[in-house]
Parts: C-alpha cells; structure tokens; sequence
C-alpha cells in the first residue's frame, strides 16, 4: 500500500493512523491540503467524506524528530508533479481508494481468544452451544422459519478471579459479529454504579448506565447485592426494576449478563418473577485447579518476558496446590497467582538491587528465592 511519504519517513497514511481520529486503508482518491502550518487529508469513500488534520505543530513536535535550526518545522511531502492538481493550496494528492479500516473483534479472532483461556473448560462449551444456536436462529430467518424463543440473557456464577469479566467482555464482541447487538461493548458496573443514596436517585443512575450499554452487554458484577433481605431503605429494588423495564424495552439491542457467587445469585434470582423468567442460562465458572494455576503464572512470566527452571515451576506448584486444597470463600484464583507474581517481581528487584555485575539472563530469570519469599 502506498502513502505519501515526509521528509521523516512517515506517511499519510501513518500520521492517520497515530492521530487516531481516522483509521483509513487508502484506495480512492484523497488531497492534501495545506493551510498555514496546517496539513489536512480530504478523502471520500462511497457517500461518505472525510477531512481529517495530518499534521500540527503540536504532532510534529510530538512524534517527529525537532527541525534543523533554520529550517521550515511543516515536514516536506513528495509531491506528484504527474498529476494535475487546481486546488492553489493542494500540496499533494493521489490515485487511491479509500475504505474504513475493519477494527472490530472478528468472530473467529474473539473464538481463539476464548479457547487460549487456561481452563473453563466448561465455560467454553456452553458459550460455543450457544453461538451455535445463534447461527441457527440466522438460518431460520434468512429462510423464513419463525424466531426460536431463547433468552440471551446469562447468569455467571463462580467465585472472583476465574475470567467472568473476560469472558463477558467476548460474548459482547461474539453477540455483535453474529448480528445480535449493534455495537458489542461491555459496560460493567457494580452496585455503586447503580444505588443512590436517596428516592429517585437510582432511577436516574440506572438510566444512565443503561443508555451507555445500549448496544452492547451490561455486565453486573455481584448482582445479589441489590437485592438485600430486610432492607426498608435500600434502593437495590428500583435498579432492579429499572434494568428489567429496560430488557423489555431493549430487548433486541441489550443483553444482561449478571454475576456473583453460586449460592448468593441462585436465590438472588429466585426472589424475583421478573429476574427468574429473563435469565434461565446459567454458565459455572470452576475455581482454577493447581496446574491451571501454575499455567496462568508462566503465562503472566512469559508476558512480562521472565523466565524461570523445574526447581521454580515445581515450587509455585506446591504452592497453589497447598493454596486451593485450603481455599476458602476469599480465595482469588486468577488475582490470587497475579498478586503472587507481583510480590515476586519486586522480589527480584530487591535482590537485584544490591547485585554486581548483572547480566541480561540475570535480569530475566526469577529464582527459587524470589518465588519463596513472594
């Protein structure tokens, strides 16, 4: 793909894609304009037509090395002198075509992302049934057969740490690749994002929430805390109201998706009619076993660009064995190996600290000590 190059080595192309403001691939026509120290790009693609600012003094001085003393700090483009251009400001311009690039999650991309989780196995079977019944359901219509009446609506149970918001967060992105939600966000909250502190408030609150999740997935983290048992002065109850007017209301452009502990969130869902007959898929989510555990520690070791020996990885073995056999209720999972990689880290650091001759191996490798003292 060819872009208009500056004396820097940066193209059209290139400032666009840095500015952020419009990923473009260029294959129609597009113009540079210059207006004082200003550079703009105008490109039309289709009926839609796009000015957008390549370059400012504020980017240049930003991405782009300082000018030479005495020179002109707008960086020189390589002008075209084949092509006629009328514009008396057009600096450059040339033969290319102009499509939005495809930023959005695929539907094959936000799969692979799901099967590379370390463990759930059983999330994913319940999360690929239910694509497949989503690809049916298009089937059906493409072929005139009426809607199969399923909610697309889920209850996650499992305890913290075991990938809830993860998995949330592709359901949003594979609900939108299948056609089901316009946008595939995720917006997640808590029950402080939703409960005021005074009649009316929650209402308002809700809304606001609502309105940013259209589109998308709202995701409720421990959802059970809203509705509280002898609570004459807790507005948990007009969330709830509120979020299930709106699943009515939405319906074909909201999907809900409320979590917490197993026990907590079965009778949370029980107490209400409205609750039970909206969200009948429940997806467990297991606590990581102690080689799941140690896999989602090499994995965050190999990320950070660490490395360890069999006398380390059979070390934080034990560990989290010894750790899940006496698990409680506050055992973390995948926080719990996060936060145990972290002490180790510093560990090394404060050993390294007062090291001499350090190498490159050195700085990399996490030993024996640092993950005992974690």
């Amino acid at each position: 793909m060819k872009g208009i190059q500056t004396t820097n080595g940066i193209s059209a192309l290139q400032w666009l894609y840095i500015d952020k403001r419009m990923p473009i691939e260029l294959s129609s026509n597009f113009l540079l304009m210059k207006s004082g120290n200003g550079i703009s790009l105008h490109a039309s693609y289709g009926e839609k037509k796009k000015t957008v600012d390549v370059y400012s003094p504020e980017l240049n001085t930003k991405y782009t090395k300082a000018p030479e003393h005495g020179t002109d700090s707008v960086p020189d483009y390589i002008v075209d002198t084949g092509m006629n251009c009328t514009a008396e400001n057009a600096i450059a311009c040339q033969e290319v075509c102009a499509k939005e690039a495809d930023t959005t999650t695929t539907l094959e991309g936000a799969l692979d992302e799901l099967n590379s989780l370390v463990g759930l196995q059983q999330v994913k079977k319940e999360v690929t049934s239910l694509i497949n019944l989503l690809k049916v359901q298009k089937l059906r219509r493409e072929n005139g057969l009426p809607d199969l009446l399923f909610s697309r609506h889920l209850v996650f149970v499992g305890n913290p740490g075991t990938g809830k918001t993860t998995v949330a967060r592709l359901i949003a992105s594979i609900y939108h690749e299948l056609g089901v939600l316009s946008k595939g966000q995720l917006v997640e909250v808590d029950r402080s994002g939703l409960v005021g502190g005074y009649v009316g408030q929650t209402a308002i609150k809700t809304q606001e929430v609502i309105q940013k999740a259209l589109g998308g997935v709202l995701f409720i983290d421990e959802a059970y805390t809203l509705a509280k048992d002898n609570s004459f002065n807790d507005y948990g109850q007009e969330a709830i109201d509120t979020i299930l007017k709106a699943m009515e209301d939405h319906r074909d452009d909201l999907v809900v998706i409320v979590a917490g502990y197993p026990g907590l969130m079965e009778r949370f869902i029980n107490s209400n009619p409205g609750l039970k007959s909206r969200f009948n898929r429940y997806i467990t989510f297991e606590d990581y076993t102690p080689y799941e555990l140690l896999e989602i520690f090499e994995s965050m070791c190999k990320k950070s660009g660490y490395t360890t020996d069999y006398t380390v990885d059979h070390y934080v073995l034990e560990y989290f064995t010894n750790k899940y056999n006496h698990r409680d209720d506050f055992f973390a999972n995948g926080r719990e190996v996060r936060n145990f990689f972290e002490r180790a880290a510093v560990n090394q650091a404060n050993r390294l600290a007062i090291a001499y001759g350090i190498s490159g191996d050195d700085i990399a490798m996490l030993t024996l000590e640092d993950v005992e003292q974690a």
